[in-house]
């Protein structure tokens, strides 16, 4: 039964007057992985020797000019950032403009769905820093405290309770946390792909594979 207290802050199912927060929540917690995105896939040795190149390119092409290298060395680190956050801004849209555009409907109407929400005192009053649905996520300020597994063990009983036999859940690579967090749980990988929200090529160029991973219960 719920709320469950853990610590600091417990855990409830969602209610009408959680969507602004919760949307917000959703929002921030999608698009801060843009970032992680970018830099590991800059940082891939393919990348490292293409930007060299097209830096080297613009040098010789501008006269030995430095500003030139820096300049052409720029637009290929800025097509990166661009792709990262289009994969990941896509897939925001898409959710905000199919479930989560009626979590009411899509989820709490519906038995075999769910949806909950981590609520903590903060200077007296409760606020929303974690939610779980198909995807958790924990505000950046309640991370380490092991919100994200009790989030994600709140699901596996529902799905328990309900008589499936699986949870299966998508990860994108730069997801390192929480991939560890799933491995901890004692879910396993079963399947990889580069098939995002956003143009395929996009995910080649930002090197973002989806991570399928799996637990029975």
């Amino acid at each position: 039964a719920w709320p469950c207290h853990l610590l600091d802050f417990s855990i409830r199912e969602y209610k009408p007057s959680d969507e602004h927060v919760v949307m917000s929540l959703f929002h921030d917690g999608i698009l801060e992985h843009v970032y992680p995105a970018f830099f590991k896939a800059m940082s891939n040795p393919d990348h490292i020797g293409i930007a060299l190149s097209i830096s080297m390119a613009g040098y010789v092409l501008g006269g030995s000019s430095y500003f030139q290298a820096l300049l052409f060395g720029s637009l290929w680190a800025g097509l990166i950032y661009y792709c990262c956050h289009d994969i990941y801004n896509s897939y925001m849209m898409g959710r905000l403009s199919t479930d989560m555009a009626d979590i009411q409907a899509s989820y709490l109407e519906n038995p075999d769905n769910g949806f909950w929400v981590a609520e903590a005192d903060v200077n007296g009053q409760a606020k929303v820093v974690g939610m779980v649905a198909v995807v958790v996520i924990v505000a950046f300020a309640w991370r380490r405290r092991s919100l994200g597994s009790q989030l994600t063990r709140k699901a596996l009983d529902f799905c328990k309770e309900r008589g499936f036999s699986r949870l299966v859940v998508d990860l994108s690579s730069p997801q390192t946390a929480a991939i560890c967090m799933c491995q901890k749980l004692g879910f396993v990988q079963t399947a990889s792909h580069c098939n995002t929200h956003a143009n395929r090529w996009f995910a080649k160029l930002a090197t973002i594979n989806v991570m399928q991973m799996e637990k029975l219960i």
